[in-house]
């Protein structure tokens, strides 16, 4: 028998393969880049700066007289100095509406942003290793993100939505066939995602091995590629045994024996299934928040600081590497608790 599948060591395998057909489209020295940052980047960032380079390069193309007649393959390293402070802001424009291969594209400012990011860990790679001679990128500012209201689940649509789960009131008859095949699974998976704030890609990858119940701890391999441990409560200890149960009962698909939840078909359960079953269950919740799973683990994000009142603790239990991160996003709350600070406080009794 085949060995089982390591989920995130086939991601990165995947990975490598599409960041390889991207560099096909990119100018030469474009290679360069991609392995001089190799060694402090995850392939998926990779994937999203191939990108990233190939709608600028593009633009180029078609804004430059000097390069339109040049497959953008063929473009010298020079090019690079070539472009000043005005060509990036031009791109920067060009970025909110263009079209390619007949589909239109626009970016909103975080799109905008990550974009223009990319391309100046780009220009800085070439020159802090003196390959060009200016970095015009770092002469125009990216655009001001606006905070945004943090979208969760409350407490009681917490509730409301695992007992959908449970008993599937609300579903129409083609979605009942399938709960009862799944809902012992999808409790325990909604239910892990809950307790415990982990991500999607870190759900669909743990092992049968990777989850403790001696320590009610999970081992989770986090972005960057390094492990942790999140430790769980009673309730998702009850939901996932039940379906560990039921999961002794299911023969998974050749290499998928060591994944933990399963799919109908019987193999790793992949993201956007997680996805698909998340929006499907919060649909008979809440009509007025779109809920992904990445929301779920703001849920989770919200009730701990909301509970303990430390950033600190919710930066480590979420796996944020920078706990600035985390107060970006629970910033309103914080505000709250400062309000709430204040009204606490009397200088003389009434």
């Amino acid at each position: 028998m085949k060995n089982s599948k390591n989920y995130h060591d086939e991601v990165n395998r995947n990975n490598v393969t599409r960041l390889r057909e991207l560099l096909d489209e990119l100018p030469s020295f474009c290679r360069t880049f991609f392995r001089g940052v190799e060694g402090t980047t995850a392939t998926r960032t990779r994937i999203a700066y191939a990108y990233d380079l190939g709608v600028f390069f593009e633009f180029i193309h078609r804004s430059n007289p000097a390069y339109k007649n040049m497959e953008i393959r063929n473009f010298p390293l020079s090019l690079l100095d070539q472009i000043g402070r005005e060509d990036i802001e031009e791109y920067a424009e060009y970025l909110s509406l263009y079209t390619k291969d007949g589909v239109e594209y626009t970016n909103d400012e975080r799109g905008k942003r990550r974009k223009l990011a990319s391309l100046r860990t780009f220009f800085a790679y070439f020159y802090n290793n003196e390959l060009i001679q200016d970095n015009p990128t770092v002469k125009v500012p990216l655009p001001k993100l606006h905070e945004k209201e943090i979208v969760r689940l409350d407490p009681n649509e917490v509730a409301v939505l695992l007992d959908q789960v449970e008993d599937g009131a609300k579903m129409t008859k083609s979605q009942l066939k399938f709960h009862e095949k799944t809902k012992v699974r999808d409790l325990a998976l909604l239910t892990l995602l809950l307790g415990t704030g982990i991500r999607v890609s870190e759900c669909v990858g743990l092992d049968l091995n990777d989850v403790d119940f001696d320590n009610l701890a999970i081992k989770v391999r986090r972005k960057g590629g390094y492990e942790d441990v999140v430790y769980f409560g009673e309730e998702v200890e009850s939901a996932l045994l039940a379906y560990l149960e039921e999961r002794k009962h299911i023969i998974p698909n050749e290499g998928h024996e060591n994944a933990f939840f399963l799919s109908i078909q019987n193999r790793r359960l992949a993201v956007r299934s997680v996805e698909n079953l998340v929006k499907k269950y919060a649909s008979l919740v809440t009509t007025t928040k779109k809920i992904t799973p990445h929301k779920l683990r703001s849920t989770y994000g919200t009730t701990l600081y909301q509970e303990t009142g430390d950033i600190y603790l919710v930066a480590d239990v979420l796996g944020h590497k920078d706990v600035n991160t985390t107060r970006k996003h629970y910033a309103a709350m914080k505000d709250e608790n400062k309000r709430k600070a204040s009204r606490s406080v009397k200088l003389r009794e009434t």
